[in-house]
């Protein structure tokens, strides 16, 4: 008798049973909260559903910045190779967003081609119409550093009159996109370009919600003296401090991040050690994936909750026939008492609604009539998930954390900090002088470099074609500028 219920009420007592995290975000996900988002349009409002590439790709890292920042230099530097799709120059020169990610073969993808890709996580990106698709690629290229790890390179942000020039698309709309999926937003400054212009101001806050994966990098800073540095450092702090409104400082690392020698180097041990701290915390980023998946999948459920009781309060303010529109009026020009009626009724915090202007801007074209009641299973369901599901996930995550080794990420500058111009103890001891001109220190034999590329080549102990590393040792990394690469030997023995 009453077998259904029985059959009920086992299935709410026995937990799902996951294979890994990624697996059970994927079906949380789908069984639990897409019925709530579907039923009060949360897509239309916020952000376009997830899918199964979202739980599986790689971490992603987003470097965002004015024009000429350094940003695609950032990400030579990173992978040690150049790859499809790169320019470089003083001018605004990338104007595209290009994803660089492993691949078989060296290659571009249209972006076209890339939205209609179930494996890659930018199928959504459709939204943002062709004008924006025609400025979007994935760079592919063999390369270990991507074997852990995906870039997103961004067009310079403009300044002046240039930025009122329109993109054609929503920038930071797209940006906004990729915030909620990257898992870790850099933000490059130029040590001499510290004035943040309109269109970069909006793109940080539209990177609120997101600012536990920012990251600040003070870039170029060996051009400038110490004192120089201090002053800039200082008022690149006051400025983001009018921009991020949190009680935090952010964390800002300080450096010269491409493969070029210090041309000032009197800072150079505070460059070492800025450099390792962000090459530990990108390094970190598989091992702490499947956390800020969970993370970002907690933030959405509580958001979709506060978006179902807000659409439900507008609904049961209607009127079921005569002046639907000057009600809809009054609704969207009073959200903040509905907001506050919200908030004290079911004890929600304030930091979980949505942005008041924002939302009140989406309302004004949505048809009131086809909102849905509150429905109290749909809400429980997703209170269900967040109190016994999201727990027994936890477990999971710190199980599979445990297994992974504390740095992942290996390839391009990851292995070779040690001994490049950033190591720890270059230019010191044997090596002190090593920008200098006239060094020829960890070589075999004596000589002595001139500003003659060609006499250098008749000077030197060994021709370039006699290292017997047989190129291993990539000596242009390192080489003084002006003299031109591969004319002396600088791996160790």
């Amino acid at each position: 008798m009453f077998s259904w219920v029985s059959k009920d009420a086992r299935r709410k007592k026995e937990p799902e049973l996951f294979q890994t995290v990624a697996e059970g975000l994927r079906q949380l996900y789908a069984q639990k909260l897409l019925p709530l988002e579907e039923h009060y349009r949360f897509h239309e409002f916020h952000s376009p559903a997830l899918e199964d590439a979202d739980f599986d790709n790689k971490p992603m890292v987003l470097l965002v910045g004015q024009y000429s920042t350094g940003k695609t230099t950032f990400i030579r530097h990173l992978i040690e190779q150049d790859f499809p799709g790169m320019r470089i120059g003083p001018e605004p020169t990338t104007d595209s967003f290009i994803a660089v990610m492993h691949g078989p073969t060296e290659g571009v993808v249209p972006g076209n081609a890339l939205v209609v890709d179930p494996r890659r996580p930018f199928r959504k990106l459709n939204a943002f119409g062709n004008a924006f698709l025609n400025r979007f690629m994935c760079a592919q290229l063999p390369n270990p550093v991507l074997d852990s790890i995906s870039i997103i390179d961004t067009p310079g942000i403009l300044s002046g009159e240039k930025q009122r020039i329109s993109r054609g698309y929503d920038f930071a709309a797209v940006l906004e996109w990729f915030a909620e999926r990257v898992d870790r937003i850099i933000l490059l400054f130029d040590a001499h370009k510290l004035d943040i212009s309109d269109e970069f101001s909006e793109v940080i806050k539209a990177l609120k919600n997101h600012e536990d994966k920012i990251r600040v990098v003070l870039n170029k800073a060996d051009q400038i003296e110490t004192q120089q540095l201090m002053r800039v450092y200082g008022a690149l702090m006051w400025s983001l401090g009018k921009i991020i409104n949190t009680p935090e400082v952010v964390r800002v690392y300080i450096g010269s991040f491409w493969s070029h020698p210090l041309l000032i180097p009197d800072n150079r041990k505070l460059f070492e050690a800025e450099e390792q701290d962000l090459f530990k915390d990108i390094q970190s980023l598989p091992r702490n994936a499947a956390l800020r998946k969970l993370n970002d999948l907690i933030k959405r459920a509580r958001l979709a909750k506060v978006h179902a009781y807000i659409i439900s309060s507008l609904k049961k303010e209607m009127p079921n026939v005569f002046g639907k529109e000057s009600k809809k009026k009054e609704l969207v020009n009073n959200l903040g008492e509905i907001y506050q009626k919200i908030e004290r009724e079911h004890q929600i915090s304030p930091g979980d609604f949505p942005s008041l202007r924002k939302m009140q801007e989406l309302l004004q074209t949505q048809d009131f009539s086809k909102f849905q009641a509150l429905k109290p299973k749909l809400l429980d369901t997703v209170d269900d998930m967040l109190a016994n599901d999201i727990a027994r996930l936890m477990v999971m995550v710190r199980q599979e954390e445990s297994l992974m080794p504390s740095q992942v990420v290996k390839g391009g500058a990851f292995d070779g900090t040690m001994n490049g111009p950033f190591g720890h103890g270059y230019g010191e001891g044997a090596g002190e002088g090593i920008d200098d001109v006239e060094w020829l220190g960890g070589v075999q034999g004596v000589g002595h470099l001139t500003q003659h590329p060609e006499q250098n080549r008749r000077d030197l102990p060994f021709p370039e074609a006699a290292c017997r590393h047989s190129g291993a040792c990539r000596p242009e990394r390192w080489w003084p500028r002006g003299l031109g690469p591969g004319f002396l030997c600088t791996q160790r023995d």
